[in-house]
């Protein structure tokens, strides 16, 4: 985790401490569990409770411990230990290392989730706000970069606000398909605890029990969960990559906010660069990258091995971490994103009105012409005020094979700008609701 692109909520939830007391709370669940099936005495249960529930675990001392033992978890039940006495005994009976920190991990993807999930609602509420702001605020759509029919500022803001709504349903439906819990010892097969064990600890954990396990949840589960990520992420990215071109100098029909003292260049006072959505774009790179690994732990050797640990305890809090920064980087461009109608209208009408050379050519058809034939005259008189020589409805208005098939009134409607919006309500209750 990179501290200037770390927010302390997500952060703390991978912090050592954070996952110690999970730790413990699985421990002591499985052991309030065993003390209810008779396996282990009630009173050790309580005072396993008692003796650390509220404890800060010593994580210099836990390390002192895992160098001499090469592992986390022993290391982990030692500390624990000296914390609780005597009783510490009892605790981890049937268990192995696995049950306790696969079902920790997935209690981190599922808290990292939920926060998740609500920087999404952030973004969703920003994009809706702004959309209907411009909703009816014509700019030039383009295909392959190039100016093509017109569009509203408002149905772009729309789109996004279409697919982050997706986002959200894959958020939830990950965390869902993440949210299990595996206490089924050594090669799953509950030898040495009752499955009842995994059931309780479950329930306590906000989690369910894992159907069948090895001695590891399948990591197809995370595999999904980070493959998520890296699909919110390019949406992200989409969006960035849009804001990027739209602030650049020959475009300008919107910018990022520049807020009071800030600067855009060491060399040149005049900059205004879209810093925040470039660097959105190069978060979601890196949060793709660690979909990679997490598709690679799928494999693993028989009932299991450790091949997944150090990537995932790489990538976990990586992705989570990076996801949540970027996701709020962006609401917060979404919300000061300054907008700029004038600029829209003024590239609209840059190219002479070829944005509205279809309306001419299926008029033309409608009138009896081919389709060839009529392709050919509106792309004849087109590539004239491509090249800045003329105005597409004079020229149009000259050319006697045209006047064939449509008058002047005929050809000037077609260059009605409200023609191509008439729908907009339409797509708008699609992707907002009735309201």
């Amino acid at each position: 985790m990179i501290p200037r692109y770390t927010r302390p909520e997500m952060a703390s939830i991978w912090e050592p401490q954070t996952r110690f007391k999970i730790w413990f709370e699985i421990e002591a669940h499985a052991a309030d569990a065993l003390a209810e099936l008779g396996v282990i005495p009630k009173d050790a249960a309580k005072t396993i409770w008692a003796k650390a529930k509220d404890a800060v675990f010593n994580v210099e001392r836990i390390d002192e411990i895992e160098r001499e033992t090469k592992h986390d978890v022993i290391a982990f039940l030692t500390h624990l230990a000296e914390i609780v006495g005597p009783e510490a005994r009892f605790v981890h009976q049937g268990m192995t290392s696995s049950d306790v920190l696969d079902t920790c991990l997935n209690v981190q993807l599922t808290r990292a989730a939920d926060i998740l999930i609500a920087d999404v609602d952030r973004l969703l509420a920003a994009l809706k706000k702004r959309a209907f702001e411009h909703k009816m605020t014509p700019t030039i759509g383009r295909s392959h970069g190039i100016h093509a029919e017109p569009v509203t500022f408002g149905l772009k803001l729309a789109y996004a606000y279409a697919e982050f709504s997706r986002a959200k349903e894959r958020l939830i439906a990950a965390r869902k398909e993440v949210a299990t819990c595996a206490i089924s010892g050594a090669v799953g097969t509950f030898a040495q605890i009752d499955p009842r064990v995994e059931a309780h600890v479950a329930k306590a954990m906000g989690l369910v029990p894992e159907p069948i396990s090895t001695q590891v949840i399948p990591r197809d589960r995370h595999a999904m969960f980070f493959a998520t990520l890296g699909v919110v992420a390019s949406s992200m990215e989409r969006i960035a990559i849009e804001i990027r071109h739209l602030q650049r100098t020959e475009v300008l029909e919107a910018e990022e906010f520049f807020s009071e003292g800030q600067k855009g260049s060491s060399a040149m006072p005049h900059k205004r660069n879209p810093v925040l959505t470039e660097n959105i774009t190069g978060l979601a790179r890196m949060v793709r990258a660690y979909v990679t690994p997490a598709l690679e732990n799928v494999a693993l050797w028989h009932e299991r091995d450790i091949s997944h640990s150090s990537a995932e305890r790489m990538f976990g809090p990586d992705a989570t971490v990076t996801l949540d920064f970027a996701l709020n980087r962006l609401a917060g461009v979404i919300e000061k994103l300054l907008i700029y109608p004038a600029n829209m209208q003024k590239n609209l009408d840059r190219l002479g009105g070829l944005v509205h050379s279809q309306r001419v050519l299926i008029a033309l058809t409608q009138k009896g012409a081919s389709r060839e034939d009529s392709y050919k005259l509106v792309q004849r008189n087109a590539m004239p005020v491509w090249r800045g020589e003329g105005d597409f409805q004079t020229l149009l208005k000259k050319d006697p094979d045209v006047k064939k098939y449509l008058t002047d009134d005929e050809i000037a409607e077609k260059f009605d700008l409200g023609y191509h919006l008439k729908h907009v309500d339409t797509i708008f209750k699609r992707v907002f609701g009735a309201s």
